[in-house]
């Protein structure tokens, strides 16, 4: 196998990828929803705004974490498929 060619991703890192632009994706919508319900003046205390305000401070950690797992996950694919072809 040559060294620079593209290696495709599978089914594990489809949906790790996925997962990682979800959930940042919607922690930086509410982290913008949540600057601008502030300068709106909303009460950020009722309804569902608690929720809008805490989810960045628990999905960009567990985005983080899923970032680290992808790439782990990706690293033992990869050294996988080079064991192989190199035999």
């Amino acid at each position: 196998m040559a060294e620079n060619s593209a290696v495709p991703l599978n089914r594990i890192e489809r949906v790790l990828a996925s997962m990682i632009a979800g959930i940042g994706g919607l922690s930086v919508i509410a982290i913008i929803a949540t600057i601008v319900g502030s300068t709106a003046g909303v009460d950020l205390s009722s309804g569902a705004w608690p929720v809008v305000a805490v989810f960045p401070g628990l999905g960009l950690p567990i985005a983080f974490v899923l970032i680290i797992v992808f790439a782990i996950v990706s690293i033992v694919r990869r050294r996988r498929i080079a064991a192989d072809g190199s035999d």
